[in-house]
């Protein structure tokens, strides 16, 4: 007789409702079988649960639309979690408005061939990467006013603050080096040699810097103290990063590949984990560390997302549709919404000798940006 059949022989026994579930153990062996059954069957049901929450949930898709209109192409944008604040680059300026109503706030001119933004807040100023001139703008967040220009190397693309060093690095594309720029006094610090064409960079803010090196599909770890490179990994089979993510508490690198891939890379050691599918012309990847999303902004017009279901295990999520063009993003920490810009399209001009590939026209005013969102 087991133990709850010696219960219910008992004049006090305690009397369950019916349906109530009820597990004994006759025997230590048995004891230690139906736990281990117990165990496998609740962490089933969990794990059922949670799949069935993600799949009950409405996927990204773009929420609502910002118009902005104007002329000229774009490249990057950086969202000031602070202020609410969105920079957006724009071929000459860059454009500023509120992230929450899209109202233009302000416009920074004179920023030829401008690429990106960088914002270092403890000092009240922000960096923009002048590709066309070879320098980097200063200018007050408050104001917005350009307080000066410092000298970078050829085609300054990429440009990331790092609260590590106090120091903002330009990473300049033709010259294959990043400027070094002391962020409260506005001067140059030095130089770092690199091995190729550099793409975008990441900073884990606790000393160390990873930036995507394009034509040589390598990712590159740099002391921004010491001004040197550390280390240079293949990134194989990932071919020509361009955009790149971290999880800093986790230590995983993400970047985009040309190749449609996105490679999940150990920042401690270079080990690519593993890869995920992507859409086509991919320019920019976020992480999202509250929610463990990882973000890959598509030109086809999809915004690939995946998840770290551990830091060794990656799933892909979904390919959200956005538009054609929206290549580059910005993640708000705070909504856990994606911003990304794009314009609307014409047909090619006519191939000539001197423009064998001509890219579609921009039709006049079409520029938007696109919040999206669950």
């Amino acid at each position: 007789m087991n133990a709850c059949q010696q219960c219910s022989s008992r004049s006090d026994a305690v009397k369950l409702p019916a349906g109530t579930l009820v597990i004994t153990f006759e025997s230590e062996p048995m004891k230690m079988k139906h736990f281990a059954a117990v165990a496998s069957f609740v962490t089933l049901v969990t794990s059922l649960l949670v799949t069935a929450s993600f799949a009950g949930s409405p996927g990204y898709h773009v929420v609502k639309t910002y118009k902005l209109g104007g002329e000229g192409g774009w490249d990057y944008l950086t969202l000031d979690p602070a202020s609410r604040h969105l920079f957006i680059s724009r071929a000459t300026h860059v454009i500023v408005i509120d992230a929450d109503s899209g109202k233009s706030v302000g416009d920074i001119p004179d920023t030829p061939g401008v690429h990106g933004i960088a914002l270092a807040q403890e000092f009240g100023r922000g960096f923009i990467s002048n590709g066309r001139e070879g320098t980097v703008s200063i200018f007050d967040l408050n104001t917005l006013k350009t307080l000066n220009k410092v000298k970078a190397g050829e085609n300054p693309d990429a440009i990331l603050y790092d609260r590590s060093s106090k120091r903002v690095f330009a990473f300049n594309g033709r010259s294959h080096d990043a400027t070094a720029i002391d962020a409260e006094k506005g001067t140059v610090a030095g130089t770092i040699k690199l091995d190729g064409k550099p793409e975008f960079a990441v900073s884990d803010e606790k000393g160390e810097i990873f930036v995507n090196i394009e034509d040589k599909s390598e990712l590159s770890a740099i002391d921004p103290n010491k001004l040197e490179v550390k280390s240079t990994w293949p990134l194989k089979p990932c071919e020509e990063p361009s955009g790149l993510a971290i999880d800093r508490k986790n230590r995983r690198l993400f970047a985009g590949c040309d190749n449609k891939l996105m490679a999940v890379v150990d920042a401690d050691n270079g080990k690519v984990i593993t890869t995920l599918p992507i859409g086509e012309g991919v320019d920019a990847n976020a992480f999202d560390q509250e929610t463990g999303f990882a973000f890959a902004s598509c030109g086809e017009g999809v915004l690939t997302v995946a998840h770290e279901d551990s830091p060794d295990k990656f799933s892909a999520v979904e390919n959200a549709p956005t538009q054609r063009g929206a290549r580059t993003m910005a993640l708000d920490p705070k909504t856990h919404q994606i911003f990304l810009v794009t314009a609307k399209f014409g047909p090619p001009p006519a191939a000539s000798a001197d423009n064998p590939r001509p890219r579609p026209a921009i039709l006049p005013d079409s520029f938007e940006v696109l919040v999206v969102g669950r």
